[in-house]
This record gives structure tokens, C-alpha cells and sequence, in this order.
């Protein structure tokens, strides 16, 4: 008896239903983007040489250690009343030499001298300082600043800095109220 042979199934057309397959599946899946923090660079520094001599005073300083516990100007701080106390520190106080320095500036677009502070927020994390407390802390900063835009927003124009939608008003804002965020290089505050 002879053996019956089975046809040969046509394996040519499997490589494209394949493709077909691999197409469908990227077009319709969609990919979660992780989004960083939102942040304007500083422009370069012209004279890098050149040293700046920021007065202690000036300078609201917080450090993280390793087991994100924060001090705020040397006592220990808590990142709950973290924006408040920088919106404190950033808020004119006239002749209290336990605030920022006030300096006047002209202010084209507005026609007049406005008082601003001096005052600078300097941020630093040991190494071993979670990603979640670094975090928390650049909210807490952005928090900060923002509810200062909203205060000098409603100030001038009557809203919100949010609900500005004239360039001119933002940028006027943003000389008002900058961000002087200084953030230094991590380091292994308590050793390795």
C-alpha cells in the first residue's frame, strides 16, 4: 500500500498575518510617558571665574540626608510647612535682619519701582536621599512660588497667574515673583 501524502500548507501568507499582527498591536497600545519636573535653566554664566558674595541672610538653605530628614536653616524642618516657611523667607520684610535684603527695581511694563527681596533658595541633597522626598520637596518649592505668582497676579490684574492669558502680564509676573531656586551637586553627607 502506498502512504497517502498531506498537502503542504502554504506558510508564505503566515509571515505577513504576523506583521499585520505586530502592526495592529503598536498602533493601538499606548505607551505611558513619565514626565519630568518642569523647570526653566538658568542662561549660561558669562564670567564664570567671577565670584558672587550672596549674604548669609539671604540665603534660605535646605539640606535632605540619607534618611530624607530635613533641616530648614539649620533646625530640623518638616515637609509639610516646607512651602510656607519659603514663601515666609521670599516675602518682603522692611529692616528685619532676619529676612532677605530688599533692593528696588523699575519695572518698564508696570511704569515703577517695585520693592523685591534678595532672597535665594538654596537646596541640598545627600546621595542617599529618595527620588520620592526629592520630589516632594521640588513640589513643595514650586508650590511656594506659585501661590506667590497667584498673590502678585490678583495684586495687579485680578486673577489668577494660571488664568492669565496675556504674555506681557506672565512675563510681568515672572520679574515680580522669580524662581531663585540654587540647587548644589548631591553629596555623601555621612560617608559611605
Amino acid at each position: 500500500m502506498a502512504k497517502r501524502t498531506a498537502p503542504e500548507i502554504n506558510a508564505g501568507s503566515m509571515a505577513d498575518i504576523a506583521f499585520l499582527l505586530l502592526i495592529f498591536f503598536l498602533v493601538t497600545t499606548t505607551m505611558d510617558v513619565d514626565t519630568g519636573i518642569t523647570r526653566m535653566l538658568p542662561p549660561p554664566v558669562e564670567n564664570p571665574d567671577k565670584n558672587i558674595d550672596v549674604k548669609d541672610r539671604n540665603v534660605l538653605k535646605i539640606l535632605v540626608n540619607s534618611h530624607d530628614l530635613l533641616l530648614v536653616d539649620g533646625k530640623p524642618g518638616n515637609i509639610n510647612t516646607l512651602a510656607d516657611k519659603v514663601k515666609d523667607f521670599m516675602t518682603i520684610h522692611t529692616n528685619n535682619p532676619n529676612y532677605p535684603e530688599t533692593t528696588s527695581k523699575f519695572i518698564p511694563e508696570l511704569g515703577k519701582k517695585v520693592v523685591m527681596t534678595k532672597g535665594i533658595v538654596s537646596l541640598k541633597n545627600d546621595r542617599g536621599t529618595s527620588y520620592e522626598m526629592y520630589i516632594k520637596i521640588q513640589n513643595e518649592l514650586a508650590r511656594a512660588f506659585n501661590e506667590m505668582k497667584n498673590e502678585k497676579a490678583l495684586q495687579y490684574y485680578g486673577v489668577k497667574y494660571k488664568q492669565l492669558v496675556n504674555p506681557e502680564k506672565i512675563k510681568i509676573i515672572n520679574k515680580l515673583v522669580p524662581v531663585r531656586v540654587s540647587e548644589a551637586e548631591p553629596e555623601n553627607v555621612g560617608g559611605d
